[in-house]
């Protein structure tokens, strides 16, 4: 009997039983969204209902949507700290969560400079395995034949650390990739990667860029799509392989590995995989010496149906990149998730970057959305069921996990729904100016790393009158470019070169910790870049936005600049540039 027969689903034909099921559910989920959400509501607060944090509401057990909404107030980060910090030095008392905290989930946005640390307990890992279930089947609505084939994926685990009171924290995906859910995943056709799971769980990023580069190069005719996290590190990957494709390429040809690779786990089972094979070496070595790298991956990778990666966002900034290094192959961003929690997929994931929109998955968590309206004092909050289509709404979570309508920081906008399911589109992280990789930098942490690299410039009567960014993503890896038009009140001290380079480290060293641990330990950022523009550059500037319309009482300089126009007026004032000289500090622990 066909599978369509056994168990069909309006979103198309599934490619296996396993896959029919898959897509019922992605169906009974959205079909009774609120209904959903409502059960979801009452157990999370069923459960938690003996915690310290829900008592001090004085619910009394309540679990319906009216009680939560007047008693239990909208929180940020800096509400909760206090509580969270106790956990993380060893109160083992139910202050979040009836569950034990597990370990903690280190955000990519801080909190005074450091990593949030988000509490999560063990069943949570299910409900992450769940969601992940759910991405073949839907590519497999869209692309044929992925099971007779493999998937070049650089995945990568971070550093991790333990708080005060023995709990980790780490990354999500680190915490992903070393649990059973996905070191001891049972086969899947659909679903197979030719790194191995040593190159993945592999600390030090050389050796596992390395190892898992050498396996998708022995296996270049068996990828059928080529995927990362997110634009920025598969754009590392072939940086990398720019880099350090002869010795990847006599490691092929002799059939050995090469001497910098120590890990033990990973020499044994590369001894698996690596081989003399001198047709191969001989054909990377002539693509990759090429001055022209245009559509390397395909050229490498014949077979390349799509690209896995997230192209939203702060990374949509590396599409015209990535067109040029495949040729225009499909991007596909399948999912939307945060430390906080998963929240939902992409129901049609092969159209186009600018069209990605996410179906929110009801019983992930309880879901609702805070009108974004810049000009509304309004703190309504509305029900995942009950958005409006082409509105904007900030994200706000209650999970199993114990966050209460904790605000995400995200800003979505409606494009439509999916039976009662809303969809988003991911419009922008709140308040972030500066992104590269996981990085996130906001207005209030670039002006406060001017203003101390503005102290090295003191000694010699000088000062920073006016300044303005951007992400520099045209090389690998990017970097933050900042301008600078400056009052010099003693032309005969002028601030030399190397003065100058040290304005540019102390930025970077004022700058938050997951900036200083992409430029430390992953080398995903490069060095920051300040370009000293001529005396009334930014008066120009302002001149162009009232050219345009901008009215002259209200106009702000822009923190952050993207517009061509004005990129090209800032860089034809550009008078000298300078680079950080050495790495900021960054080191594991967290600062108390």
């Amino acid at each position: 009997m066909a599978v369509d027969s056994l168990l069909s689903s309006p979103l198309g034909p599934p490619a296996c039983e396993k896959d029919a099921k898959a897509l019922q559910f992605i169906e009974e989920m959205t079909r009774n969204a609120d209904a959903v959400q409502e059960n979801v509501l009452a157990q999370i607060l069923a459960r938690n209902a003996h915690t310290e944090y829900l008592k001090g509401f004085n619910l009394h057990g309540a679990t319906d949507r009216e009680t939560f909404k007047s008693k239990i107030p909208m929180v940020t980060y800096e509400d909760l700290q206090p509580l969270i910090q106790r956990i993380a030095d060893g109160d083992r008392s139910p202050i979040l969560s009836a569950n034990p905290v597990s370990e903690f989930l280190t955000s990519s946005g801080t909190s005074a400079g450091e990593r949030k640390l988000m509490p999560t307990i063990k069943e949570e890992l299910d409900r992450r395995q769940l969601l992940y279930s759910l991405l073949m089947p839907v590519m497999n609505l869209y692309v044929k034949g992925l099971d007779k084939g493999k998937g070049l994926y650089f995945l990568f685990t971070k550093s991790e650390t333990k708080t005060p009171g023995g709990l980790l924290a780490r990354p999500v995906l680190t915490s992903y990739y070393k649990s059973d859910h996905f070191k001891t995943r049972p086969y899947d056709p659909y679903n197979v990667y030719t790194s191995p799971n040593e190159a993945i769980l592999c600390s030090d990023s050389f050796q596992s860029m390395y190892t898992q580069m050498l396996c998708g190069l022995y296996e270049r005719e068996q990828v059928l799509r080529v995927g990362a996290v997110f634009a920025s590190g598969l754009l590392r990957a072939i940086r990398f392989l720019q880099l350090n494709w002869q010795e990847l390429a006599n490691d092929i040809r002799t059939g050995t590995l090469n001497r910098k690779i120590t890990d033990p786990s990973i020499k044994e089972c590369m001894t698996r995989v690596v081989k003399p094979d001198p047709n191969l070496a001989n054909f990377i070595s002539i693509e990759c010496e090429k001055e022209n790298w245009e559509g390397i991956i395909t050229r490498i990778w014949p077979n390349t149906k799509y690209l896995d990666v997230i192209v939203t966002g702060a990374m949509a900034q590396y599409i015209p990149t990535l067109d040029y290094y495949s040729c225009g192959l499909p991007k596909a961003c399948t999912m939307y998730a945060s430390s906080e929690c998963y929240f939902g997929l992409n129901l049609n994931p092969m159209c186009k970057p600018a069209q990605v929109s996410y179906t929110i998955m009801p019983n992930m968590a309880y879901f609702e959305f805070l009108p974004h309206e810049p000009n509304s004092a309004s703190s309504k909050l509305i029900d995942l069921a009950d958005v409006e289509i082409g509105k904007e709404y900030e994200l706000v979570i209650t999970t199993y996990a114990g966050l209460c309508r904790y605000r995400v920081g995200d800003i979505l906008r409606v494009t439509g729904f999916h039976n009662s399911a809303p969809q988003f589109q991911f419009v922008r992280r709140k308040n972030v100016l500066l992104s590269i990789d996981s990085d996130k930098t906001d207005e209030s942490e670039l002006q406060a790393a001017v203003e101390n690299a503005s102290l090295v410039l003191r000694g010699f009567n000088t000062s920073v009158v006016e300044y303005t960014s951007y992400a520099e993503t045209k090389n690998i890896p990017g970097h933050y470019v900042i301008y600078w038009e400056l009052l010099v009140k003693d032309s005969v001290n002028l601030p030399s070169d190397q003065v100058l380079e040290q304005c540019c480290l102390a930025m970077e060293e004022s700058l938050n910790s997951v900036y200083r641990q992409c430029r430390v330990a992953d080398n995903s950022i490069g060095a920051l870049e300040i370009r000293l523009v001529k005396n009334g550059t930014f008066e120009e500037l302002m001149d162009y936005a009232i050219s345009r319309g901008a009215s002259i009482n209200q106009y702000k300089v822009p923190r952050c600049v993207s517009f061509t126009p004005i990129m090209e007026l800032l860089d034809s004032r550009v008078v000298s540039t300078h680079f950080s000289p050495s790495l900021p500090h960054w080191t594991q622990e967290r600062r108390r």
